[in-house]
C-alpha cells in the first residue's frame, strides 16, 4: 500500500526524466494528486496541453479508469519523442508532437488540464474542446487575495476570465502557500 507521500511508479519515472533534462518545474504532487483524483471520475477522453516531461499525464494516468484515453501534446518535438518512449508500454496514453490545437480533433474532453498560460488565454477555442460537464484544470497561478485577482502589480485577465465566463462554473483552490490552480465545469 501506498502513502500519501508516495508517488506512483510512472509519475516517478515522468519525474526522473525532468531531472534528466534540467527541469525545474513540473506538475506538483498536491495538483498531481488532484488531477489523478478527478481523472477517477471522467470517462472518455483526457487531455492534456503541454506535456513537458509528462508528468501530469502520469498523474492523470495513474487516476483514470481503464477505459479512459489519455491525449498529451508537445511543442518540443524531441521531448515528444522522449516522453512517447517514456509511455511506450502505456496503453491509454498517446503523446502529440504539436502545439495544443493538434488535440482538437481528439475532442470533446472530459478532463482538460491545462499547463500552459500562452494557452490558457484563448478561453473561446478551449470551452470547444470540453464536453458539458467537462472540467479544465488550469495550473501555476499565484495566489492573489485581490479582486479583480492582482499579480505583480497588474490585474490577471486570464484568472479573472476564467473565473466570470457563463459558460463555466470555476473556482481557484490554495495547492500550497504560492501556488493556486482553477478548476472550471463546463455548463
Amino acid at each position: 500500500m501506498t502513502g500519501p507521500t508516495d508517488v506512483p511508479d510512472l509519475v516517478a519515472k515522468a519525474l526522473d526524466l525532468s531531472r534528466q533534462r534540467g527541469f525545474i518545474t513540473s506538475t506538483r504532487h498536491e495538483t498531481g494528486r488532484l488531477l489523478a483524483a478527478l481523472a477517477a471520475s471522467r470517462d472518455g477522453t483526457l487531455a492534456e496541453l503541454g506535456t513537458g516531461t509528462g508528468v501530469g499525464s502520469a498523474w492523470l494516468s495513474s487516476g483514470a479508469s481503464s477505459g479512459a484515453r489519455i491525449v498529451s501534446a508537445e511543442l518540443d518535438s524531441v521531448l515528444a519523442e522522449e516522453v512517447q518512449h517514456l509511455f511506450a508500454e502505456v496503453e491509454n496514453i498517446e503523446i502529440i508532437a504539436g502545439d495544443w490545437s493538434t488535440l482538437r480533433e481528439y475532442a470533446p474532453f472530459s478532463l482538460l488540464f491545462i499547463d500552459v498560460r500562452e494557452v490558457m488565454q484563448n478561453i473561446d477555442a478551449l470551452a470547444d474542446l470540453i464536453e458539458p460537464g467537462g472540467i479544465a484544470v488550469l495550473d501555476d497561478f499565484v495566489p492573489s487575495t485581490h479582486w479583480p485577482p492582482i499579480v505583480d502589480g497588474h490585474v490577471d485577465t486570464i484568472r479573472e476570465q476564467w473565473l466570470t465566463d457563463d459558460r463555466f462554473v470555476a473556482v481557484e483552490l490554495l495547492i500550497d502557500a504560492d501556488a493556486s490552480l482553477l478548476i472550471a465545469t463546463r455548463r
